[in-house]
Formats: structure tokens, sequence, C-alpha cells
């Protein structure tokens, strides 16, 4: 069957119109159209375009470029093997751009097969709001841990320019806003952002939204950044064993940190293949290395497992998805889908 898939691919590249076969590459691509909405100036306005490399050979990313100056496009990993997750980054030029403005952001792809994928920002930059700084940096947060952060926002000279309310899409996310007259002319406000100690562990990129006077205009975003730090991490997450054939075996190794000392006290995976050394890491310590051994079975495919780490840390416990594709003849295959 995964043959057959790439037989498909292999002759959609050669025979199909190039719409056609580049569909493969845009296929990648969780979205292909961001709207940045309505930004001040001086704002921190970015947006990942996430791909993931869902074809056994590597996927090479060889060039993005914009159409207009306002966005400058950045590719975060140029190589992604089977699995492995990159994305293209548009950077919003608030400070020295206004108005209303569109990109169009052309990625280059040259292996395993020439393609390009059009990527397609717009936004709306105001010229008279300033945010100092640019955004909301919460910075890393342990989990538990409550955060506030403040930044200034500059608005119009005209007196009956306001900042009505603030609204969060993140329920662990609340503003408060204190205005002032700015020495400059018009109101100045101390926008106090709180992330609040129940917020649970990832990473956070959200927009607040200011509620204006202005009915034209809607809303002004304000990007808030953070990273809310659990007390085990895992790296890499998730693990790809590699492609083997049956009764084949591999081994890697899994990094497991904590935000202090601390024991494993078990490593298991539901199902067969996966096997884990514990041995050597009794002593309690920041960060341990566990040993994961994978042997290939007699069923073809792909072999998805998750890998539960039970730590004396507070009780904390990690888990993280590990997998492998299995195949007889690994060098007939030239792409495979999941």
């Amino acid at each position: 069957m995964k043959r057959h898939m790439a037989s498909a691919l292999l002759l959609a590249t050669m025979i199909c119109p190039p719409l056609c076969a580049q569909e493969w590459a845009r296929k990648m691509f969780e979205t292909t159209t961001h709207d940045f909405g309505s930004v001040a100036r001086g704002a921190k306005a970015e947006f990942e375009f996430r791909l993931k490399n869902t074809y056994v050979e590597d996927v090479h990313i060889a060039s993005v470029r914009s159409s207009c100056g306002c966005t400058t496009p950045r590719i975060q990993k140029q190589t992604l093997k089977t699995y492995e997750q990159g994305a293209i980054l548009a950077h919003l030029n608030t400070p020295t751009f206004t108005g209303r403005k569109g990109a169009t952001l052309t990625v280059t792809i040259d292996r395993p097969f020439p393609a390009t994928v059009q990527l397609h920002v717009r936004s709306h930059i105001h010229g008279d709001v300033v945010f100092e700084p640019g955004s909301v940096q919460l910075g890393a947060v342990d989990q538990g841990t409550e955060v506030v952060k403040t930044i200034r926002v500059r608005c119009p000279a005209q007196s009956d320019w306001r900042i009505t309310g603030v609204k969060s899409a993140n329920d662990h996310l609340s503003a408060r806003l204190f205005a002032s007259r700015d020495p400059l002319g018009g109101v100045s406000y101390q926008l106090q952002v709180r992330l609040d100690a129940n917020a649970p562990t990832g990473y956070i990129q959200d927009r607040l939204m200011l509620v204006t006077s202005d009915l034209r205009g809607g809303g002004i975003a304000v990007l808030v950044e953070g990273r809310v730090l659990p007390a085990i991490t895992v790296s890499p997450a998730p693990l790809f064993m590699g492609v083997l054939e049956p009764g084949q075996q591999v081994s890697k190794k899994l990094v497991v940190r904590g935000n202090r000392p601390f024991r494993i006290t078990q490593v298991s995976a539901a199902g067969e293949g996966f096997r884990f050394e514990t041995s050597s890491e009794q002593a309690a310590k920041p960060f341990h290395l566990i040993p994961v051994t994978f042997v290939a079975g007699n069923d073809l495919g792909r072999v998805v497992r998750t890998i539960r780490i039970q730590t004396d840390l507070d009780n904390a416990v990690a888990e993280l998805s590990a997998s492998a594709l299995v195949s007889r003849q690994r060098s007939d295959l030239t792409a495979s889908t999941r």
C-alpha cells in the first residue's frame, strides 16, 4: 500500500500540471492564510505557518520570499526528516509600515521534488497607536506561578479616542487598564496583563484585543508570549525511532529534566516493541538520560506508542509519543503519509 502511495506521488510530479504536482507540498501546511487584524505601530506581530513532513524522504526548504517589504519571512528549519515539524515565520514590520497591508510569501522546496507553496498575510497597522514595548513578554514561568507584566499604550491626540476595554480568548489571561494624560497630547494607558497560576504547561502566543471608541477601526491586537514550564520536560518529543525492517533494532536516548533534583520511579509504554534501561538513573539529579530500544516486529506500517515517565518530583508524570515505521524494503519507499 505504501509503495503504491509512493509511486503515485512520484508519478504525479512527472505527469501532472505544475499546480497538481505541487499539491503534496501544500498539504504539509496547517494553513496558508493569516489575518493579523488591526495592530499598533511598533507592535510585535508574528505568525508561524506550521508544516509537518509526512513523507519518508527528507524535505528541504530552499528559500522563502515576500511580495511586500511590510512582511519579513524566515525559515525556522530548512531540512525536515520524517514526521519532523517546522514553520515559516511571518514578521510584520510595524515600525516602518502603516495602513492596510498584504503580502504573499512564496516558499520554494527543492527536495525531494521541486515545488512552491504560496502563503498569504494581511493586516491593518495603526500609525497613531504605539505600544512600548511592542508586546507582552511573560517569559518562562513555572507551572503554578502567577505572573504580571505591564506595557504602555500611547493613543492619538484627539480627545474623543479612547480604549474602552480588553477582551481575552484565553481564560488564564486577564488585563486591566490605567489611563493618564500623555505629555505629548492624548491619553496614555498602562496595560497590566496577568497570567493566573492555573495556566497549563506549554507555549503561550495569544492576542488580547483592545476595544476602542472608534467604531470604524475595530479592536487593536496585543501579542502576549511566554511559556509555562512543567515540573518535568522530556526531549526529543515526539520521539521517532526511524524506518526499520522486521527484526531490526535501534536505540536512542531521552533527556528528562526537572526544575529541581528528582528520581525516576518508572518508565513504561503500552504495547510491544519498546524497552527502557533505568538501572543507572537511581540517584536524584536535575536531569536523567534514559536509553530507549525499539525492536521492529513483523507487522508492517507505522508503530505508535505512548511513553509514560513517572518521577518522585511531586509525583510528576511526563508522557510523549514514540513512533517507528516498519518496512520490508526501505529502498523502495519514496514517500509515505500517515
